[in-house]
Order: C-alpha cells, then structure tokens, then sequence
C-alpha cells in the first residue's frame, strides 16, 4: 500500500512541476519524475511476497512453478520504460541545447 501511495506521490508531484514550472530543463526532470512514479506503481503491482523468482531450474515441475512464480511482465515493462525514457530525455534536451544556441529563450 504504501508503495502505491510512494508512486501516486511522484507522479502527481511530476505533473505539478510540469505544469507549473517554466525552463524547459525543470519540465523534463518533472516529466522523470512521473515516469519513476509508473515504474515505482509497475514494479509494486508485480509484486508477490510469497512468490519465487520467475526463474525455472530444471529440478522443479513447470505445472507448481507457473502457480508459485512472479509474473515477469511488468518488471519487461519497466525496462522497455526506462529505455524509453532515456531516449525521450536525451531528445528532450538537445532540443533545449538547439533552442539554447539559436537564441530563443
């Protein structure tokens, strides 16, 4: 409960500093900071404290590892996020570097 408290905290703070803030430097790290909120909002809702890792050995049944196993498909998505996130803040702030050089403030 308290992750999804922790996540609804930095998406809302994220979009309020998007919304309010006027350098386009503080609008991308606002937008970071609602993208950590989604990851933090993934990651606890693929979360399982009585689960095992999604990892088979070949000792254990594959019928009681899929019912036992944390479903991995939001920690995938976390990670496609993050690339994603990286790409579009990289965008981001060489648009804000071109803008800089051609003297538009």
């Amino acid at each position: 409960m308290i992750e999804h408290t922790l996540a609804m905290l930095l998406f809302t703070t994220g979009m309020v500093v998007v919304v309010v803030e006027k350098s386009m430097i503080k609008k991308v790290m606002g937008l970071n900071i609602m993208v950590n909120g989604t990851h933090v909002f993934l990651a606890s809702a693929g979360f399982s404290p009585s689960s095992l890792p999604p990892i088979l050995s070949s000792a254990s049944a594959v019928d009681t590892f899929a019912k036992m196993s944390v479903d991995p498909l939001p920690q995938a998505l976390i990670l496609t996020s993050i690339v994603i996130d990286v790409s579009i803040t990289a965008v981001l702030l060489a648009l804000f570097i071109r803008k800089v050089e051609c003297g538009e403030r």
